[in-house]
C-alpha cells in the first residue's frame, strides 16, 4: 500500500497511537481508534477519521514507516452477510 504520514501519541510507547495523518494530499483527524493488533513485524490500528470512514493503519516498526492498508467509507457493509 501506500506511504502516508502519520502523527501519534507518544505515552508508555513511542508512537503509541496515531492522532493524525496525510495521505495522497489529504489530511485527517483520527476521531478514535476501533481496535489496535500485532503481527510480528507491524502494529496495525483500524481508525475512525474526521470524513466519518474507517482505515486501518500500518506501523512498521522496524523501518519506521507508515502505511494505508485498508480503506472503508461510510456507509459500506462493515460486517459480514451486509451487501
Amino acid at each position: 500500500m501506500n506511504a502516508i504520514r502519520v502523527e501519534c501519541h507518544s505515552g508508555q510507547r513511542a508512537d503509541e497511537r496515531p492522532l493524525r495523518f496525510s495521505a495522497e494530499g489529504n489530511s485527517y483527524e483520527v476521531r478514535r481508534v476501533d481496535d489496535k493488533w500485532y503481527s510480528p513485524a507491524a502494529t496495525y490500528f483500524r481508525v475512525t477519521a474526521d470524513d466519518g470512514n474507517m482505515y486501518v493503519l500500518r506501523h512498521d516498526e522496524a523501518k519506521d514507516e507508515w502505511t494505508m492498508e485498508a480503506f472503508r467509507a461510510r456507509g459500506d457493509a462493515l460486517a459480514g452477510g451486509k451487501h
